[in-house]
């Protein structure tokens, strides 16, 4: 009976949720999660390379209606014309997760480092807020306009980072013998969209209310993806759990947020990062 009751508040079946940036680590395990729990998510990226393949797997795994769609979410014509697609092949969009960011690499050559503020390049600034920041907005926008047209509304899901509530340390990145002025750091652009999507999340949460649209932020840690040992070494000492996260580790979050559990859930900024905030 227990289990029994555990299943149906984390149900998802039949919503309908829109994934962004799907074809990315995180984003595979978004939809699969939204997927596992009978939900059908709805694949988003600006290349089709990895999401059909994807939402096909998916389907077949676990019976649901999982599609992909090519949208460059900064393109707002883009935007709109997918979300009457989508509407026409479900009838509803019941969720959003706004999980598209650049991942501002740190670029070198013989004279400059331009992963560093002094050297960030303006271009390479708006390109990561025109997706990770403006992205969100229009998405939010046009996919949560739909989410507040149904009876019961919906949730919308901005997923901010651990980097959204503190600063980044910059020690991790140092290199011995490497000049204070061309040490590597974390791009500026990752804070400052990670930080926007907190006040998006607390805007959101306050917009359709009388609709019963729900906003949340996740904030998630790093994951450990083929790191390079001394730099795990590095970052594990500044988590409580003394780990990275695994990339599977924050489907539960994302479905509690979705689904009836999280339904008096609204305006919460939810770190989950192995305790790093903590400290």
């Amino acid at each position: 009976m227990g289990n029994e009751i555990t299943n149906q508040i984390f149900d998802l079946t039949e919503r309908v949720v829109v994934i962004t940036g799907a074809g990315g680590l995180l984003g595979k395990q978004h939809a699969e999660a939204v997927a596992r729990f009978g939900g059908n998510p709805v694949l988003l990226d600006i290349s089709s390379n990895s999401i059909t393949a994807i939402a096909d797997s998916l389907s077949k795994k676990y019976g649901v209606d999982a599609t992909a769609w090519v949208v460059d979410i900064t393109n707002e014509e883009a935007i709109k014309e997918n979300c009457t697609q989508i509407y026409k092949h479900y009838g509803r969009i019941d969720g959003l997760v706004n999980n598209a960011a650049n991942n501002p690499k740190v670029e070198k050559n013989t004279s400059q480092n331009f992963s560093r503020l002094e050297n960030f390049d303006i271009e390479m600034w708006n390109q990561d807020l025109a997706v990770g920041v403006t992205g969100a907005f229009l998405c939010a926008k046009h996919y949560g306009k739909k989410i507040s047209e149904n009876p019961n509304g919906g949730c919308i899901v901005n997923i901010s980072s651990d980097l959204g509530l503190i600063a980044p340390d910059q020690r991790l990145y140092q290199q011995e013998g490497v000049e204070d002025a061309m040490q590597p750091v974390k791009p500026v652009t990752y804070s400052i969209v990670k930080t926007a999507l907190i006040g998006l999340t607390r805007y959101l949460s306050t917009y359709w209310n009388k609709q019963n649209v729900r906003a949340n932020a996740l904030c998630f840690g790093g994951v450990e993806n083929d790191q390079p040992y001394e730099f795990l070494e590095k970052v594990n000492s500044r988590i409580p759990m003394g780990r990275m996260a695994q990339a599977n580790e924050y489907q539960g979050a994302l479905v509690f947020m979705l689904s009836d559990a999280g339904s008096y859930l609204n305006g919460a900024i939810l770190p989950v990062e192995g305790g790093r905030t903590a400290w």
